[in-house]
């Protein structure tokens, strides 16, 4: 959206993308947006994103807001064309279940050091809590052969590392012609962009991982050994009313087949506190979970009711309760990450450059380092020290 606006010369422009994921960053966005409008008197301000698809009239009514604009029209520049020829400024957000089933990818933003790729966006899923694929629509998917295309691009243009990304990437290919998997199109970036570094993912379902891509998360040094599994709970009767696709003995299985065929690949979670009906003993499962699996870098999320979910008709857990559960997830799981440092110090290890003075080792774990080194490089460090939190390198 920013380039739409760099492109078209647009200028006293103010676009608040919202979110929708819980609640509380629903607030968030509307805080921003009042905010935005009193650092920028005068300005347009657009209102976009999930929270304005999925409510559309509450942002309508906001006296801040100029125009809102619907997920599917936010990167159609016609749809900016006719909001600054104010040939429609409120009436913008269509049935994001209709949507092309065609996505339009988004690529190459980020830092100097990383490129992301939107191959993919929607969900087909309806887990009882999500409220996201109303926001998002129907899982849609972008060509193998534009994503090949576009990555060849970014790693021609400098970019040593090119994450892969969306709301349910491993339903990526679904919608297209042969139904393609995740693995087929991993393996087609390695192949075909030869000179790239360093490949990642971004979160994915631990049960609809296909065995090609495994097999390559198992063998090939450059897809990046780390990844972050979408858990959500430990327990398997939470799972069930979670309406999810997996079992806790899922988790276990999949974390312990990659651990013992690539023994430094380190794995990232979400994972859910206080979901209805949720007893101590369900909670201990999910407690149990993240040491048996070796989990780090947890996102916690209290549990956020949204009405119109079928979770928000559950028997709700009290919001003291969540909220001591999500602190007990957050303390293990950086107890969990202090002990993964300090087993690291000593070793050496590549590091991508994030800034002069901070990078990040291929199993996800932050570098600092004391001396300047030009962001977006790729170097060989060792590590020397462990504040807890992250590494101290030196450059090797």
């Amino acid at each position: 959206m920013r380039e739409i606006v760099r492109q078209k010369g647009l200028e006293d422009v103010t676009v608040v993308n919202t979110c929708a994921v819980t609640a509380e960053a629903v607030r968030k966005s509307r805080q921003a947006i009042r905010r935005m409008h009193r650092e920028r008197p005068g300005s347009h301000l657009v209102a976009t994103g999930c929270a304005v698809q999925i409510d559309s009239e509450s942002f309508n009514v906001m006296a801040e807001v100029d125009t809102i604009l619907g997920n599917s029209r936010k990167l159609d520049p016609e749809a900016w064309d006719d909001i600054f020829a104010r040939r429609a400024l409120r009436d913008m957000v269509p049935d994001i279940m209709t949507a092309s089933s065609r996505n339009r990818m988004i690529s190459g933003f980020g830092s100097r050091s990383r490129a992301q790729i939107q191959i993919q966006n929607g969900c087909d899923h309806r887990c009882t809590f999500c409220i996201i694929p109303y926001g998002r629509g129907n899982s849609r998917s972008v060509a193998l052969a534009d994503i090949v295309e576009q990555a060849q691009v970014l790693s021609a243009n400098g970019y040593n590392e090119i994450v892969l990304s969306g709301v349910d990437i491993t339903a990526w290919g679904t919608d297209l012609p042969d139904s393609p998997l995740l693995g087929d199109l991993v393996q087609s970036i390695l192949d075909q962009v030869s000179d790239l570094r360093r490949l990642r993912v971004s979160s994915v379902d631990p049960v609809e991982l296909d065995d090609q891509f495994v097999e390559l998360m198992a063998t090939d040094p450059r897809l990046m050994p780390h990844l972050h599994l979408s858990v959500q709970s430990g327990d398997n009767l939470i799972l069930k009313r979670m309406k999810r696709r997996h079992a806790r003995e899922d988790v276990i299985e999949l974390c312990a087949k990659l651990a013992a065929r690539r023994p430094d690949i380190t794995f990232g979670a979400d994972l859910i506190a206080g979901f209805p009906t949720e007893t101590e003993t369900m909670f201990d499962n999910s407690l149990r979970l993240v040491e048996e699996c070796n989990l780090t870098w947890l996102h916690i999320f209290p549990y956020s009711q949204r009405q119109g979910t079928p979770a928000a008709r559950m028997p709700q857990v009290d919001s003291a309760v969540i909220h001591k559960r999500a602190s007990m997830l957050r303390q293990l799981g950086q107890f969990q990450i202090q002990n993964l440092l300090k087993r690291w110090v000593g070793r050496a290890g590549n590091v991508l450059m994030e800034t002069p003075f901070l990078g990040r080792a291929e199993q996800f774990a932050q570098v600092e380092f004391a001396e300047p080194l030009a962001a977006g490089q790729i170097i060989e460090a060792r590590f020397v020290e462990s504040d807890g939190a992250r590494l101290a390198g030196v450059r090797l």
